[in-house]
């Protein structure tokens, strides 16, 4: 997420060294989620054969390669291969470890857990654009990237020395080899986690992130172009620092949505009797759903028609609210994911985040003309009525989800063996 976000304030300066138009420039954000999207997908894959262990440092050498090309770059096209190597590196890390917390964390735990993972990974999200628009500015949007180079060569030291395999014993598809050498390389289809995508269950509240997600990248990508250009904001460095009241709500967002979906779920297994119903954790998303489309919309609105100190300071509460409410919802999709996948969690997060940043993707290539073409406000009204028919769906899936789970049946787990 780091290497991510730290690109988004350098764009106006990549425009200027490479000589293209913003909007072009904003295809290289755009790659790097379609890039995403394709390395969640081929890890996970991989990661169920192998172990987590083996694929993050697989992911490591891409990251450094790439970080390193990114920071050669003389042309569009080079610029957009190298991103897409650079974040295909990143890809699995956030599956992965969601996959780790489904191996070492109780049903009840696991809410908990995926929230305080989600916020320290989300520490790196709120600084990466101020360090990376202070890098710009003052330093270089190369030697940014030769610095992410450096960090992840640093990184997959850590890993190799520190961090075990987590997987149960027996359960990776490399223990069930009769016999194998020391080197065994296999063909997975890095597609089969898609199929998980039949299940409407798990396509719903795919669905569901996507409209939510979309709404922070609406805000965010943009930001020189709708706050920075309201309010006469050209340093980089500045605009970076105003991803930091997003970055700091998502921070306290996924910290009170991880607590509040392990609470949910043990009071309604108590008004069960004991019995478990998975939906029940989606019940923690509402507040996160009416927070959303307000936030997103009050901002499209605030930056039309409200200027000086006043716009600006509303402007940052939208940004810390839509963080907040951004996270309120997606902490409890991603643990209904690892409880009813449990054996696949890995595989059931990568589908739904591949599928969210193939979408995405497209989408965000879209937000700069729209402001151009539509404006602000109708740009962010739009993103909000879609985060509300998003919250529709949650309540939809929570009303019928036992059904639909019979429907299509991929595997789910039971409380027998989650």
């Amino acid at each position: 997420m780091f290497v991510q976000v730290t690109f988004v304030p350098s764009m106006p300066r990549i425009a200027k060294d490479l000589d293209l138009t913003d909007a072009v420039v904003s295809l290289a954000f755009s790659i790097s989620i379609f890039a995403n999207a394709i390395g969640a997908l081929i890890w996970s894959a991989y990661s169920s054969f192998y172990g987590s262990r083996a694929i993050y440092l697989w992911g490591m050498p891409f990251i450094c390669v790439g970080s390193c090309g990114v920071a050669l770059s003389a042309s569009l096209q080079s610029l957009l291969f190298w991103r897409f190597v650079q974040m295909f590196g990143c890809a699995g890390a956030l599956s992965l470890g969601f996959g780790v917390i489904g191996h070492i964390y109780e049903l009840e735990e696991r809410g908990t857990a995926i929230g305080t993972f989600f916020s320290i990974t989300l520490i790196g999200d709120s600084v990466a654009p101020f360090l990376g628009g202070a890098a710009t500015q003052y330093w270089s949007w190369r030697n940014l990237h030769y610095s992410i180079a450096t960090w992840a060569s640093l990184e997959m030291l850590f890993i190799y020395f520190s961090f075990p395999e987590t997987s149960h014993p027996g359960t990776l598809g490399i223990d069930k080899l009769s016999s194998r050498g020391s080197i065994h390389i296999a063909w997975i289809n890095p597609l089969s986690s898609l199929w998980l995508l039949r299940s409407p269950n798990v396509s719903a509240v795919m669905l569901v992130s996507t409209l939510i997600t979309n709404t922070n990248y609406v805000l965010l990508v943009p930001l020189a172009y709708t706050i920075g250009v309201r309010y006469g904001i050209t340093n980089e460095a500045i605009i970076g620092a105003f991803f930091l009241p997003n970055g700091l709500g998502s921070f306290v967002g996924a910290l009170i949505a991880g607590r509040l979906s392990d609470t949910v779920v043990r009071r309604w297994r108590e008004k069960r009797g004991g019995a478990w119903c998975p939906e029940d954790r989606l019940r923690a998303a509402w507040i996160g759903g009416l927070i959303v489309p307000l936030s997103v919309g009050a901002s499209g609105l605030i930056t039309t028609y409200i200027g000086g100190p006043i716009g600006l300071g509303l402007n940052i509460l939208c940004l810390y609210a839509n963080g907040v409410g951004v996270d309120l919802v997606l902490n409890p999709i991603t643990a209904y994911n690892v409880d009813v996948m449990h054996s696949r969690s890995a595989e059931a997060t990568a589908a739904c985040m591949a599928s969210r940043s193939l979408i995405t993707s497209a989408a965000t290539a879209l937000i700069i003309p729209s402001i151009e073409h539509m404006g602000v406000a109708w740009t962010d009204i739009i993103a909000a009525v879609l985060a509300v028919i998003g919250q529709c769906i949650v309540s939809f899936t929570i009303r019928y989800g036992d059904r639909m789970r019979a429907s299509v049946d991929v595997g789910f787990s039971t409380m027998e063996n989650n």
